[in-house]
């Protein structure tokens, strides 16, 4: 009998803009490095796991606002999806103390090439990068959108949390050259072509999402439809078929099905 591996909690972040030449809404994505062991050479949204100094951030509500009413997991989701979103992208959803507004992109920027690379190596916690640098995170610029949890019987499982946020003003992103190989802003229905093309490899979850986020017409009313939902947990399932496989998803997960065909035995 198969041991079933607990999934690792995790949290990704679709950053969103509004098309400069068109009524499409833009998303931050970048490509896995082909030696990662996770999704090797996909398409995806920054983010990664949950770690113990992101529990150490929750523990000091002066470090971050947004939190009022979420408990302790509930606030690691949420801490480790902006450090994951600075570390891979070097966007920081933050504001100075004291301050109602998002940190400038010229700030942003000096934080991120003062600290990024010796945060991705571990020299240094995102605790001491906020702290040195006055920085409290912007919690509340977090809209909750999906959550989602790799099938039992898969070697590696991550329990993960999708957030929505606008990305800050000017801060335009780029990725590390470690995790990711590459990093572009692209319309859902670029990303969706590139999936089916083969220029993109689209792992399943980012595909449901990308449908689900092109059918709003911009960042403000895609934030306000996914404010306050019920989110449902959707774990698939899947099944062998005489034609290849199928996933079956819940229905009311609000993903347009609950069975999908996702391509031939190999």
């Amino acid at each position: 009998m198969t041991e079933i591996v607990a999934p690792r909690l995790a949290s990704t972040v679709l950053l969103l803009r509004d098309g400069a030449s068109s009524r499409e809404i833009e998303v931050f994505m970048m490509v896995r490095h082909h030696q990662i062991e996770f999704n090797s050479g996909a398409l995806v949204f920054p983010g990664g796991s949950v770690d113990k100094n992101d529990k150490e951030i929750a523990a000091d509500p002066a470090l971050y606002s947004g939190g009022k009413g979420l408990d302790g997991d509930a606030l690691g989701f949420r801490i480790a999806a902006i450090r994951e979103t600075f570390e891979e992208s070097g966007i920081l959803l933050a504001r100075p103390q004291g301050s109602k507004d998002l940190v400038d992109a010229g700030r942003a920027n000096e934080i991120a090439t003062t600290h990024r690379a010796a945060l991705n190596e571990g020299k240094i916690t995102f605790l001491k990068v906020l702290t040195d640098n006055g920085m409290v995170l912007a919690l509340d610029e977090l809209v909750p959108y999906a959550h989602w949890i790799t099938p039992e019987g898969m070697p590696k499982r991550f329990d993960t949390w999708f957030f929505l946020a606008a990305a800050p003003p000017e801060q335009l992103g780029a990725h590390d050259g470690k995790e990711s190989t590459d990093s572009i802003w692209v319309s859902t229905r670029e990303a969706l072509e590139g999936g089916e093309t083969g220029r993109f490899k689209l792992p399943f979850p980012t595909t449901r999402n990308l449908i689900k986020l092109g059918k709003q017409p911009s960042v403000g009313a895609a934030l306000a439809d996914s404010k306050g939902k019920s989110i449902v947990a959707v774990m698939p399932v899947m099944t062998k078929t005489a034609t290849g496989r199928q996933l079956r998803i819940p229905k009311e997960a609000g993903y347009d099905g609950e069975v999908f065909d996702v391509g031939a035995m190999g």
